[in-house]
């Protein structure tokens, strides 16, 4: 029976530090950036494209293709750097856990 307590109680901090880690998460403001800095992207560590920015010499350069391209590409490499950084925070919280497989983070 004390082990599964302890296992509860283990369970709930998890909870409370996984919600910490959230927030904290949500504050934290990334960027990436294509074509040599022509297209930037800002995105919260949960993900939330916050900013776009394009520089206007690559409007006035008229490819529209490439334009884009540079666009996917920033919202892409942002969107992996969040995910890598909400990653790394979240085997913070699990350090110790001990979880099984597939579990961690």
């Amino acid at each position: 029976m004390a082990n599964f307590m302890k296992m509860m109680k283990q369970a709930a901090d998890m909870q409370k530090n996984m919600a910490q880690a959230q927030e904290a998460l949500a504050a934290i403001e990334l960027e990436h950036s294509s074509g040599g800095g022509a297209v930037s992207v800002k995105i919260t560590g949960d993900g939330n494209v916050t900013a776009i920015r394009i520089d206007p010499k690559a409007i006035q350069a008229g490819d529209a293709e490439m334009l884009e391209d540079l666009v996917l590409t920033a919202v892409r490499g942002a969107q992996d750097l969040a995910r890598e950084t909400a990653a790394n925070e979240m085997k913070k919280v699990t350090a110790g856990m001990n979880l099984p497989p597939g579990f961690g983070f």
